[in-house]
């Protein structure tokens, strides 16, 4: 998973000349104690000597067993490239960073059920709120709200006492902290650790569920502050939407992602740092931004719904699955990939 691929098997491959024969992809090992654990295993047979017996590659998702030409070490059918991670994206797309980490004890966050009365104490405030969203707040539509201090004066802040008593608040669980740059954060307490704040972004949340075929991508204004649970392109396009909301790219996460248990962990570094885009023509890219938008509009028509609701493969309405449908038709073209015969796998092999 992630980064471990190329640790653990990149010194055996250089070192030993390995080569992989057989493997049985990740299942989840199920114990017959009462208190069990589920626990996500993967078999891998691996040897020095020639073996010209077929690679089989079986997969408990789908209960199969195919023969592969190679098995990579991310257990596809696919050449021997490990993605290790990168600080800078493979192609000439806009740079992916991390949301804002609070490190504030709580104190600069205000909750949904707070808010009212926070207001009410001190409605001067009211200008420096804004709307904070970690992956769970995003997902699942959640109300919260952060103090965004950045550009208040000193004399500003003083003229709010709720506000100050949380300054102090959160000033002094920095100074208790173990961590030195943490408590070097006491110097600003009245900020979260980073302040990013663009007035668009795309945001992935970095921790979302196995069960849904695509991670679900937005768009937010800078009226929404996004925590570090997600990853934030600034000023990003419909276009860049379009590519990474499609299955494409969905496909190079499944494989090349963290987990945390089988959940889908998203990284800048492992995942799209190391995206290999495409070169569409203006027609192809006119088409991509289309199927993108396209996408958003069929959401709009559930403003009741989270995107849990939307994204549950049970329940997602059929319009916007019509309209995911489209876009990876549109991106796989982009790619020259034949969306009629190739398939998931198919298109990873070919991306590594």
């Amino acid at each position: 998973q992630g980064e471990q691929v190329a640790g653990v098997w990149k010194p055996l491959f250089e070192r030993f000349g390995i080569h992989i024969d057989f493997a049985w992809r990740t299942f989840r090992w199920d114990s017959e104690s009462s208190l069990k654990a589920h626990v996500h295993c993967v078999i891998v047979g691996f040897s020095c000597a020639d073996n010209k017996k077929p690679h089989l590659l079986f997969n408990s998702d789908s209960n199969s067993v195919k023969t592969a030409a190679n098995i990579s070490p991310y257990l596809i059918d696919a050449e021997n490239v490990f993605v290790e991670s990168r600080n800078k994206p493979l192609c000439n797309v806009p740079k992916m960073t991390t949301g804002n980490r609070p490190a504030d004890g709580g104190h600069l966050i205000i909750e949904a059920e707070d808010y009212s009365e926070f207001i009410q104490k001190e409605p001067d405030a009211i200008p420096y709120i804004k709307k904070l969203v970690g992956a769970q707040e995003f997902i699942n539509n959640e109300e919260r709200y952060c103090l965004w201090l950045v550009d208040a004066s000193p004399a500003t802040l003083r003229k709010m006492p709720e506000v100050m008593k949380r300054i102090q608040a959160c000033k002094e669980d920095r100074e208790k902290a173990p961590d030195p740059g943490r408590r070097k954060l006491a110097l600003t307490p009245h900020l979260f650790r980073e302040t990013g704040n663009p007035n668009s972004f795309i945001i992935v949340p970095a921790t979302s569920s196995e069960n849904r075929r695509y991670v679900p991508l937005g768009f937010l204004k800078g009226d929404t502050i996004s925590t570090n649970a997600n990853i934030t392109i600034p000023e990003a396009t419909i276009y860049h939407f379009g590519i990474l909301t499609s299955n494409v790219h969905n496909a190079w996460m499944r494989v090349v992602c963290g987990r945390l248990k089988s959940d889908y962990r998203y990284s800048k570094d492992i995942v799209y740092n190391n995206f290999p885009w495409p070169t569409p023509t203006e027609a192809q890219k006119a088409k991509i931004e289309r199927t993108a938008q396209a996408i958003l509009d069929a959401r709009d028509k559930y403003p009741d719904c989270s995107l849990a609701d939307l994204y549950d493969e049970v329940t997602m309405p059929p319009e916007l699955r019509r309209a995911h449908q489209e876009n990876d038709k549109a991106v796989m073209e982009a790619y020259g990939f034949n969306w009629r015969t190739m398939s998931e796998s198919d298109c990873v092999s070919e991306l590594f």
